[in-house]
């Protein structure tokens, strides 16, 4: 269910801004640009009514797919990507390290402990 919504999304996303790149601007139209004008296209009424009407369809539909992703999203996601981890006192001090023998040699990412002078 959460695929299909979510092609249904995309796909009216990209027909919402389609139909909005589509209505009539202030200077010149974007419909004329792909060959005559819009009220041919569309009747002698204009492209106005029944572009805004599909604008408002798909604004609809793309505001319905949205709240319902994020409903769906919001209730599937019960555990996170990122672990729970207690913050202890101890977890700021080093850990104790065992003295080395000799011929040994200390790990590369080893703590140095400098010795206590009193």
């Amino acid at each position: 269910m959460h695929t299909f919504l979510l092609v249904i999304h995309i796909i009216v996303s990209l027909f919402l801004i389609l139909v909005v790149l589509l209505q009539r601007g202030k200077g010149s139209e974007m419909g004329a640009a792909f060959g005559g004008s819009s009220q041919t296209l569309f009747g002698s009424y204009g492209s106005s009514g029944f572009l805004g009407k599909l604008t408002t369809a798909a604004a609809t539909i793309f505001m319905v797919t949205s709240l319902l992703l994020s409903s769906m999203s919001s209730k599937s996601s019960a555990t996170s990507a990122i672990p729970d981890i207690p913050v202890s006192s101890q977890s700021s001090k080093t850990a104790p390290v065992a003295p080395l023998q000799q011929g040994e040699k200390a790990p590369e990412n080893a703590p140095v402990q400098i010795p206590e002078t009193k």
